[in-house]
């Protein structure tokens, strides 16, 4: 009976080690689940969610916003959204990125912190980059419920597996910007007003861990790592009480 014992001590350290091992929740590559809030940029008033399911170069794309703003020239306000990629993979904070001191952070100027268009998030058609400012199938209002499954560029995919995917969404109110903002022209699409193409709401992509354990997404495999923590548990439970019994063998037989 010495043997089993002795085996059975390291194959429950290793089982508790697989288990606790942080690496062991993450799927290989860009294949995963990646979620963020999404947040106010420029005193914009909305707030929204994102979650993308990524397999291979296929993505569904499930995403919600409200509080922007509805209306712009009696039409409803249209609100480019993208997926950013190839820089900090952050979000501006405060004023440091306002270059010509008018109040906000326009898309330019945001671009060190989430990079360039990675992905269009367009309600139909072009995803691409170049699709970017397309406002005709950009969607509108004040607010929005989104889902569909788009082909990302390897550009996109590769960002999102180094933890720099960043989703913006723009169009502020030009009441709510400084004179200067109001007043100003796009630096994208010089024929549109800058509240037109400035972020209204952005949010960093974290890929979560498989199965959803922090997201409470139902998945099961945070109650399989959960068993695979137990039954390392159990095997040195098991590997205990043997010691013992050994240890008191032992003594009797002293």
């Amino acid at each position: 009976m010495k043997k089993p014992i002795r085996l059975l001590i390291p194959l429950a350290a290793a089982a508790v080690t697989i288990a606790m091992s942080p690496t062991a929740a993450f799927a290989d590559g860009a294949d995963g689940t990646y979620q963020t809030s999404l947040d106010p940029l420029n005193g914009s008033s909305g707030s929204g969610m994102a979650m993308i399911t990524v397999k291979g170069d296929q993505a569904t794309v499930e995403l919600s916003w409200s509080g922007l703003p509805k209306t712009f020239m009696n039409a409803d306000y249209p609100h480019v959204q993208h997926i950013h990629i190839g820089a900090q993979g952050t979000c501006p904070s405060g004023l440091a990125l306002d270059k010509n001191g008018d109040g906000i952070v326009d898309t330019v100027e945001g671009t060190p912190a989430y990079g360039d268009i990675g992905t269009t998030l367009s309600v139909k058609g072009d995803t691409s980059p170049k699709a970017g400012t397309n406002i005709k199938i950009a969607p509108g209002g004040d607010s929005l419920e989104y889902n569909r499954t788009i082909t990302l560029s390897q550009d996109t995919v590769d960002q999102l597996s180094s933890g720099t995917g960043v989703i913006v969404v723009h169009g502020l109110d030009p009441a709510t910007l400084s004179k200067k903002a109001a007043n100003a022209k796009s630096k994208l699409v010089p024929s549109l007003p800058l509240a037109a193409t400035a972020p209204a709401l952005c949010g960093a992509l974290d890929k979560t861990p498989s199965g959803g354990v922090d997201t409470g997404s139902g998945s099961t495999a945070g109650v399989e790592n959960l068993g695979m923590f137990a039954l390392g548990g159990g095997l040195l439970s098991v590997a205990a009480v043997g010691m013992m019994a050994r240890r008191r063998r032992v003594e009797q037989d002293a």
